[in-house]
């Protein structure tokens, strides 16, 4: 599933874009979410020309116990009953950080949602299903929180890159997360998974340190827990990635639709396991749509 790869597709943009990816090429490799190094100066590159004026920002916000059991909540200013949307980053399950999506809330606030960028307990130490947990109770916190922040609660969508769009997907999926954390099922109005590996063997990959000892895949793969009740599901896929192999958004399309589960699954062209996240930032939507699709499904699919 996981082979590192850092690189950056060449640019046959107009010249102000290819302009614009040259100033942010370090930011483009900043969410690899993959333990592959990235310049130490590219989340400062992104962060510098990703503005969050205009919005409420509401950092470090605790829904766990842990250190890392922190969210950052992004809002359109003055908004009421806006959709709420979870974005979960990846990293492996061992790396990663809200801090280097700041992009993601600011790009999904200015969409008009109220946004919250978590971060999770990380592997070896903490192994599945902590980070998934996590999620769960980090969509708890947004849920109960909704209101005072701008949000509908029960108008919620989580969505998540590579390992967090395995957390994002197995912690609605799976009936029992929500169940644990106390979210009503009904109140989740759809899954958007960007990259993510929910049907593999990861027996056979570094990324095993993230999953328990023994563990089988059948225990614990997204793809063997839907749920008859699951919300509709956005699956996007890198035409050029070469981490995360496209049959884990084709098993789990299909076990989605084996238990009549509304899912699209829809392959970005050209972008690759990096640049298909980079391109929810506003500045970089030329290089694929990520970011079009995802406020479309969460147009389709919200509360009204």
């Amino acid at each position: 599933m996981f082979k590192a790869s850092s690189s950056i597709p060449h640019s046959t943009a107009r010249p102000r874009r290819a302009r614009t990816a040259a100033l942010l090429i370090g930011a483009v490799s900043l969410p690899l979410l993959i333990a592959a190094c990235s310049p130490q100066n590219a989340q400062e590159n992104l962060n510098r020309v990703v503005s969050t004026r205009g919005l409420d920002v509401k950092y470090n916000q605790r829904y766990g116990p842990d250190a890392r059991n922190v969210l950052d909540v992004y809002s359109p200013e003055g908004v009421t009953n806006a959709p709420v949307v979870l974005f979960i980053h990846g990293g492996s399950w061992e790396g990663g950080d809200k801090e280097g999506h700041k992009f993601a809330g600011e790009s999904l606030a200015r969409a008009g949602y109220v946004t919250g960028v978590m971060n999770y307990r990380l592997a070896p130490t903490n192994r599945y299903p902590s980070y998934v947990q996590d999620a769960a109770a980090a969509l708890k916190w947004m849920r109960d929180n909704a209101k005072s922040v701008g949000g509908n609660p029960d108008n919620l969508f989580v969505m998540g890159h590579s390992a967090g769009g395995f957390n994002a997907v197995e912690a609605v999926v799976n009936e029992r997360w929500l169940r644990e954390a106390g979210v009503p099922i009904a109140s989740v109005r759809g899954v958007i998974g960007i990259a993510g590996p929910y049907s593999y063997d990861f027996r056979d990959f570094p990324s095993a340190r993230a999953f328990p000892v023994g563990g089988n895949p059948d225990d614990i793969m997204p793809d063997r827990h839907v749920r008859k009740d699951a919300p509709p599901h956005l699956l996007l896929v890198a035409e050029n990635d070469s981490v995360v192999y496209p049959m884990n958004a084709v098993n789990m399309e299909a076990a989605l639709k084996a238990a009549g589960i509304p899912v699209t699954r829809n392959v970005i062209p050209r972008v690759n396991h990096v640049t298909i996240m980079a391109a929810v930032a506003r500045p970089l939507t030329f290089l694929g749509n990520t970011r079009q699709q995802a406020i479309d499904f969460i147009e389709k699919y919200r509360a009204r």
